[in-house]
């Protein structure tokens, strides 16, 4: 009798902890003051341009391409991007000393933002630059807005030459990261 008496008394105890517990209003209006941004990391651009393809180029000895590149002006990344960074790595391990310049284009052909760098011939330490895009760099609209890149290499060396590097060649690599609103 004690055994039930005791157990009544926990259950009514239980029962009233539960009645007069303190208990906080849910706030469903959360999603409001939600921020969602996550760094969202790609290569952006990659070349290998052999010495002897340097070699046999013709005067003026500058060459230039341009690539269509409108991932960044698609409306899904261009409205939500906020801020991020481009890096390059450049390398040359050529025996002539060479200025590469990035050039990157909206869609009417219009230069948004310039990149050059100056290489010495082999041996040389790899370059690595990183430009900053947003509240603490250049204008994000820049970025919003690149529609094509365009890379020119001169060679300020001679056409003959040859460097001692096993497979002697100029390398550009780039990668963004960017931080982008989901939300």
């Amino acid at each position: 009798m004690k055994i039930k008496r005791i157990g009544t008394y926990v259950w009514l105890m239980f029962v009233f902890s539960i009645l007069f517990s303190c208990v906080e209003e849910q706030d469903f209006n959360q999603y409001d003051d939600l921020s969602i941004t996550p760094t969202y990391e790609a290569s952006v651009l990659y070349l290998e341009v052999p010495e002897s393809t340097i070699n046999d180029l013709p005067a003026p000895d500058t060459y230039s391409r341009e690539f269509e590149f409108e991932a960044f002006s698609e409306t899904v990344f261009a409205d939500r991007v906020l801020e991020g960074v481009l890096t390059y790595y450049v390398e040359n391990t050529t025996s002539k000393p060479l200025e590469l310049e990035i050039r990157f284009l909206d869609a009417t052909g219009n230069v948004l933002a310039t990149e050059v760098f100056e290489l010495d011939p082999e041996p040389s330490a790899e370059v690595i630059r990183e430009t900053y895009y947003g509240p603490y760099g250049e204008d994000i609209d820049i970025i919003r807005n690149i529609s094509s890149i365009s890379v020119t290499a001169t060679n300020n060396g001679d056409n003959v030459s040859t460097s001692s590097q096993d497979n002697p060649m100029v390398t550009l690599k780039s990668s963004g990261a960017f931080t982008v609103s989901i939300k």
